[in-house]
């Protein structure tokens, strides 16, 4: 079933030597051979068939209507001019690309990845916006929302995880040259694009019992048969095939790989050809996949791999998701794991009553509900049958039940008001990025991690995998169901 647990989502942070925002690729680079869910960097023209045009959107009819005439005919090249491609009823400005594209430009020079020829960045940094406003406007179809409120903590947070106050924090981006006003709207948008995935992708996850029994074996074979784990760090190119393609564009994907793997031979880096050509979500970052067990490698790249020394590239590798070329950019021994069992660990029984703050509901009114949820509480109503009525959160049919919680299941927020509790007692509303939560505690207890701990991790691991997984397929169907019209003399 899905995770019911508040758990701790992906947060933007920054260095104090070199801001890095999460703003560009919407998917995690965490999965190994990704589809891009993308169009490829050379598309020439808007996907035909289903995808009907929608109303003009308002950027194009801001002129003023006149006869036609030549005065009509310049006014009309002006307005086209300020466009780069319409995203169903959304635009993409020309400035709007431009100004995206000299972010990219000024982040891949600090992360010392060489850029590509300017054409090339453009078109990738085109088709990643134009995914982005598909993502934008269905969460706004979904009234899915991030006030003020919810932004400043989650800048708060990120201040406080670099160990910053916010006059100091704000100090840094200006010394980096990042405007503030703009910091907070693409924190904005990964917060927006983050719940988004979460509603499409994370809660619709099912793992059962026996998908953990296979994959703690597996992972013990693994560790009999081949003795101390072995990482890699690797940087992939993706070039994709489209869903269900014909022999035709399969060809084409497959001569555009040949090509890049030319360019790799003659000696151009690796991160500036995926800069410039690849079609997965890491391409903007060089292809870089950082450091993954061997052990967790599809047997496809996996044999190609281990016949490669450090600073080598793989053969072009067909897989359903299209052709990949891999680097191995260097190995090492995995550090051993720690004994889970060795040192006794707090678990903490604990259930809560989640209101969310939503378009209708404001969080002074999700405060004020819990407010007087508590006060029913406090004069012997039952938690758990108030939870069933009021909770916002899956675990309501359970009475708000969460069961056993290890230290760092949930966000930050809620564990510290969790372990402030002594067993039987309820917090007062407490705000994390779900929402607002009246926390009971019901049973505390030390025990070593042992099998259930092993469980939950093995878990873990098999809905990350999934995840990665089913939110390349939502994104690509997104993608393909967006109506996008390119604007000519892009």
């Amino acid at each position: 079933m899905p995770s019911n647990k508040p758990y701790q989502p992906r947060k933007p942070q920054f260095a104090s030597a070199a801001i890095a925002i999460a703003m560009l690729c919407s998917v995690t680079a965490n999965s190994w051979a990704q589809s891009s869910a993308n169009t490829a960097g050379n598309s020439q023209s808007a996907k035909p068939a289903t995808p009907v045009a929608p109303a003009a959107p308002a950027a194009l009819t801001t002129t003023p209507a006149v006869a036609p005439s030549t005065t009509l005919k310049s006014a009309n090249i002006q307005t086209v001019d300020a466009i780069a491609a319409v995203v169903n009823s959304d635009v993409i400005t020309r400035q709007e690309l431009a100004a995206r594209t000299r972010d990219i430009v000024q982040r891949m020079k600090t992360q010392g990845i060489e850029v590509p020829p300017e054409a090339e960045l453009r078109k990738q940094m085109l088709e990643r916006l134009i995914l982005e406003k598909a993502q934008i406007q269905s969460a706004k179809d979904q009234g899915i929302s991030v006030d003020d409120r919810m932004l400043d903590t989650a800048i708060a947070r990120i201040a406080e995880n670099n160990k910053l106050s916010m006059d100091a924090f704000r100090a840094q981006l200006a010394h980096d040259n990042i405007n503030y006003p703009d910091f907070r709207e693409e924190i904005r948008r990964e917060i927006l694009l983050q719940r988004l995935r979460e509603r499409e992708v994370d809660n619709k996850i099912q793992i059962s019992e026996s998908e953990v029994d296979n994959y703690m074996q597996a992972e013990a074979k693994n560790k009999q048969d081949q003795g101390p784990t072995q990482e890699l760090n690797l940087a992939q190119i993706l070039i994709r095939v489209p869903e269900n393609p014909s022999p035709v564009q399969i060809a084409v994907s497959q001569k555009r790989a040949e090509e890049v793997l030319q360019k790799l031979k003659a000696g151009e880096s690796f991160d500036k050809v995926a800069a410039a050509y690849s079609d997965a979500p890491d391409a903007l970052s060089g292809g870089e996949l950082g450091w993954r067990p061997a052990s967790a490698i599809p047997q496809l790249f996996g044999d190609a791999l281990a016949k490669l020394s450090p600073g080598e590239v793989t053969p072009i590798l067909k897989s359903p998701n299209g052709f990949h070329i891999v680097k191995l950019n260097s190995k090492r021994v995995a550090p051993a794991a720690k004994d889970d069992t060795a040192a006794p660990t707090e678990q903490t029984h604990a259930e809560h009553i989640l209101i969310k703050v939503t378009p209708t509901v404001t969080a002074e009114q999700a405060k004020n509900t819990l407010l007087k949820l508590k006060e029913r509480i406090d004069h012997g109503e039952n938690f758990e049958v108030l939870a069933k009525q009021y909770s916002n959160d899956l675990s309501a049919a359970k009475g708000g039940d969460l069961g056993w919680l290890f230290p760092g299941d949930t966000v930050p927020e809620f564990q510290r008001a969790m372990d402030a509790l002594k067993p039987g007692e309820v917090s007062e509303p407490i705000e994390s990025p779900f929402g607002f939560h009246l926390i009971k505690v019901l049973e505390r207890k030390s025990d070593t991690a042992s099998v259930d701990r092993k469980r939950l991790a093995a878990r873990q691991a098999i809905r990350e995998r999934k995840t990665e997984e089913a939110t390349n397929e939502w994104l690509r169907k997104l993608r393909d169901e967006a109506y996008v019209e390119y604007r000519e003399d892009n």
